[in-house]
């Protein structure tokens, strides 16, 4: 993608949307950092189901880890790695106790330090609940950085930090939820929609559709994550 592609590309897809969210659900900051930890290898839907019962039960971390083990344990059940999850889950919320008077902090350093929470959930909290220009990057947005030629990189890093250095910083706040949206629902990855993505004009893949078949051009723009 070139430079002066990048601004219509964005503002296209904040006209769209001018206000993303989170399609996981949650009340607090707290709620919030459950439900990401729980959603690895997961969908949103599925975190979401579980945890509707969940946080009614245990909106803070006291009251979770009153819940016990057990218990959560069993209302995660249908998630993937629920066991594990649980664990985590557990563990993060004595921390929060012990270490942040049941808060959850706003520094990396600390968000990394709890069990389960790596540095995309890390960027996810400190973008969505403290309103930081962080990326979290995640199947789709890999898929989509590289696809269009937003951000091209090898790894998840890389992309994270091409993205951190490409877009605009008026869109940089809301940038990964409208990235992770369009790959979910547009940039798809067997098929993507090109004949209805409004940011055609400006994708590397969108381009190359004008010469060549879609497989063999979606293929040169996905890499392996």
């Amino acid at each position: 993608m070139k430079p002066e592609d990048i601004e219509p590309f964005f503002a296209t897809l904040a006209a769209a949307n001018p206000q993303p969210q989170s399609e996981l659900v949650y009340t607090s900051v707290f709620e919030l950092l459950a439900a990401v930890l729980l959603s690895a290898q997961a969908t949103d839907v599925g975190v979401n189901k579980a945890t509707r019962e969940l946080f009614a039960r245990a909106p803070t971390p006291e009251a979770m880890l009153e819940l016990g083990l057990e218990r959560v344990t069993e209302a995660i059940r249908s998630i993937g790695l629920y066991r594990t999850k649980a664990r985590n889950l557990l563990e993060t919320c004595r921390l929060l106790v012990e270490r942040h008077g049941g808060q959850v902090p706003r520094r990396r350093e600390d968000l990394e330090a709890l069990p389960g929470v790596g540095r995309k959930t890390a960027n996810v909290v400190l973008n969505v609940a403290f309103g930081e220009p962080t990326m979290a990057v995640d199947t789709h947005i890999f898929r989509v950085a590289n696809r269009t030629g937003l951000a091209p990189g090898r790894n998840v890093l890389e992309v994270e930090q091409g993205l951190l250095a490409r877009v605009p910083a008026r869109y940089a706040v809301d940038a990964h939820h409208w990235l992770i949206l369009h790959g979910r629902y547009v940039c798809q990855a067997r098929r993507p929609l090109c004949e209805a993505c409004r940011v055609r004009p400006w994708c590397d893949l969108g381009r190359h559709l004008q010469s060549v078949p879609v497989a063999t051009a979606q293929a040169q723009h996905d890499p392996a994550p």
